[in-house]
């Protein structure tokens, strides 16, 4: 069985705080990795994450043990970077075991090809700005000057004040739009550019709805949706079938389409 989830946000308090939150995803790697071959986290785990060379944000210490436990194990669990934890380096790989993922990949899971990203970095028809603010963020110069110049105490405040700050300029219910999605369009661009091999799944957090679209011509968009308000995550059998479910203080629960605060 594979496993998907995205969008955690560890840190932000929401429907929940950060630490019932934690708890509870922990519970559900818990769960997931009795019959786990790989556990896919596709981005924004952490609401602010950001590593100096002999330093790391202050909490998470169930969530972290319990992915040294998973991959001391022997289950693979793939971390893909996310807009909000984006400056992973080494930390989670070497004292974790995390392998992680700077940009989308294609694996052949089940006898399916699984293309999985975050989603942010996908910028057909973005505007000028934020595509400006992303390559910034990615800089390796900007990376060394943040680490460099400020202290670890200010860096986090700061990290912790922009996250709550991206969170109020975007607190309004996510509607999905079909084909006007930037991410449908992005994948749809994809299969055009690569006819070689059909991707069956495309897996996508990052927009906080909860949903599987039919693209046609054997593709399907599989949307993670978030852990703010309706935890959500998606399961892939050994025969290649995907699906959505929902995951709650009672364990997993029957899916319904989501879409919550992005």
């Amino acid at each position: 069985m594979y496993y998907f989830a995205a969008d955690v946000h560890l840190g932000l308090d929401a429907a929940t705080t950060s630490a019932e939150r934690e708890r509870l995803f922990v519970r559900w790697l818990d769960e997931v990795s009795a019959d786990a071959d790989a556990i896919f986290l596709v981005g924004d785990v952490f609401d602010f994450w950001f590593e100096y060379k002999r330093v790391v944000p202050k909490g998470f210490t169930r969530l972290l043990g319990k992915f040294s436990e998973l991959t001391d194990r022997g289950i693979p669990v793939h971390f893909f970077v996310g807009n909000h934890d984006m400056w992973a380096y080494d930390y989670l790989s070497t004292e974790c075991g995390l392998r992680i993922h700077y940009k989308p990949e294609v694996f052949e899971l089940a006898g399916k090809e699984v293309f999985v990203a975050h989603g942010d970095n996908m910028y057909i028809k973005k505007p000028f700005p934020e595509k400006v603010m992303h390559a910034g963020f990615h800089s390796k110069w900007l990376r060394w000057l943040f680490a460099g110049l400020i202290h670890p105490n200010s860096a986090m405040r700061f990290g912790r004040w922009w996250s709550q700050q991206s969170r109020k300029a975007h607190a309004k219910t996510h509607v999905f739009c079909g084909e006007k999605e930037y991410l449908i369009q992005y994948a749809r661009a994809y299969k055009d550019a690569v006819r070689t091999v059909n991707v069956d799944y495309f897996v996508f957090g990052h927009i906080h709805c909860a949903h599987m679209y039919d693209m046609g011509g054997g593709s399907t968009a599989v949307f993670l949706g978030e852990w703010l308000y309706s935890p959500a995550f998606a399961v892939m059998d050994g025969e290649g079938r995907m699906e959505l479910r929902c995951f709650g203080p009672d364990g997993v629960t029957k899916f319904k389409p989501i879409c919550g605060n992005i």
